[in-house]
């Protein structure tokens, strides 16, 4: 008994092409929702190390700078903050002030929107192509630590 020739192999054809259509938007998927998991990672990390370096930074302008290249370490750390890229939005807030004062809270908030991969630029204004992900690290000084007696007075 022999099989009409007319469907030979339409089933790899048939396969390959559902796979193709099926597997690219899984593929973008992932690549999107891992992009954002890794800023998510990175303004936590951001927020929570900026608020430990103005916490424990003997002055202001040094905790700021701390504060800053902590930011700076852990945005690049999980590749962001390139070239083209948006810039991190980083608000500090303290409790007293100086922010290194005995038992000061420190808050630090940093936010980031997230540019979704593989996305053209000229679309941004049609659809939304970025993802804001915003962590708040809290820190607080030091009850023990030594102080300037110049940076107690009222």
């Amino acid at each position: 008994m022999t099989r009409p020739n007319g469907d030979g192999g339409s089933a790899v054809v048939e396969f390959v092409t559902l796979a193709v259509l099926l597997m690219v938007p899984v593929i973008y998927l992932v690549m999107a929702v891992g992009r954002v998991q890794a800023a998510a990672f990175a303004v936590e990390g951001a927020s929570r190390e900026a608020a430990r370096s103005m916490a424990t930074s003997p002055d202001d302008a040094t905790g700021s700078r701390r504060a800053a290249t902590a930011v700076d370490l852990a945005l690049s750390d999980q590749g962001f903050g390139g070239p083209g890229e948006p810039a991190p939005l980083v608000r500090a807030e303290c409790s007293k002030s100086p922010c290194a004062l005995p038992e000061s809270l420190v808050r630090v908030t940093v936010e980031l929107e997230v540019v979704l991969p593989g996305v053209p630029a000229f679309l941004d204004g049609v659809i939304p192509t970025r993802v804001p992900v915003r962590a708040q690290g809290v820190a607080v000084a030091d009850r023990f630590a030594e102080q300037d007696p110049q940076a107690q007075q009222p």
